[in-house]
């Protein structure tokens, strides 16, 4: 499998809502993890490749739009009929004789619902139904929109548990999009930063991490006070109650944590962490494209 995108052009009349100037490649195996803010262009995205928009430029890739599964963010069903029915309809099959289709619903523990209409599920079940639909096509390439939106904590992390270990050591390659930076750590070898329709960057995860934030970064909660214990420390762009600190080797490490537990300042340490990366990679793009225009 692979995927060629360069030169796209979306646009929802005069405005631009997509645009990739720099080539951008998925192979098989990637899991690309999608960020940006609302408008960023992420669903634009994911309805171009699928060929559901008008664009212009090039989207090159031995895959038919047939051959690509898709979990969108709002999926609705016929509330006429129980689920089980529902599945055997779209999908051609009876349950009972499928192997595959009743390994996935004994997978998400889905038994007990099959008997209940679609608008009877919690949100948590409506979100396994639909990926039991989407993985029973097998797609060398699938798309996940925003999969655990909406759902609480804990059935969100069961979920994601689910699908890492479903998908774990298979040649499938994915698309993520999702707003759960936590999510993307756990799923994605690649990343893709959106806004406001442009492309901020694209690559690996840990090579992303390493060009916005160094070795790693601390964090910890922000103050008057540990603000003026850390001045000496580069300061990386954070949500506005964090202080995140970049550290370049172990011994500046080292110095710096010794520092926080003196003072008895809890903090967390990251090699991955996204939303900071996408902070500082958002920073960065801007600064660079005043510049230019300077």
């Amino acid at each position: 499998m692979q995927l060629t995108i360069e030169n796209l052009t979306v646009k929802y009349g005069a405005e631009i809502a997509l645009q990739i100037n720099k080539p951008l490649q998925l192979s098989e195996g990637d899991r690309v993890g999608i960020i940006g803010s609302n408008g960023a262009g992420k669903t634009t995205l994911i309805k171009s490749i699928l060929g559901l928009i008008n664009y212009q430029g090039i989207i090159k890739t031995d895959l038919s739009p047939d051959k690509m599964a898709t979990h969108m963010q709002f999926n609705e069903y016929t509330d006429t009929m129980p689920c089980k029915y529902i599945m055997e309809a779209i999908l051609e099959t009876k349950i009972t004789k499928n192997p595959k289709l009743k390994e996935l619903i004994t997978y998400f523990e889905f038994e007990n619902c099959l008997r209940k209409k679609y608008s009877k599920l919690s949100g948590g079940q409506k979100q396994r139904f639909t990926i039991i639909m989407v993985m029973m096509q097998e797609a060398p390439l699938t798309f996940y929109d925003e999969v655990t939106s909406g759902l609480d904590f804990e059935t969100r992390q069961k979920l994601m548990e689910k699908l890492i270990n479903w998908y774990a050591g298979k040649k499938s390659s994915l698309c993520i999009v999702s707003h759960y930076y936590e999510e993307l750590e756990q799923m994605a070898n690649k990343i893709l930063i959106l806004d406001k329709g442009k492309v901020i960057d694209y690559g690996g995860k840990e090579q992303l991490f390493q060009k916005y934030c160094g070795r790693a970064v601390i964090v910890f909660e922000t103050s008057p006070e540990h603000e003026l214990l850390v001045k000496n420390y580069k300061k990386l762009a954070s949500p506005e109650h964090l202080i995140a600190l970049e550290v370049k080797d172990e011994a500046e490490e080292l110095a710096l944590t010794r520092l926080l537990l003196s003072n008895d300042i809890n903090y967390r340490r990251s090699s991955n962490d996204i939303e900071i990366m996408y902070s500082n990679a958002k920073k960065i793009y801007y600064q660079e494209e005043v510049n230019h225009e300077l």
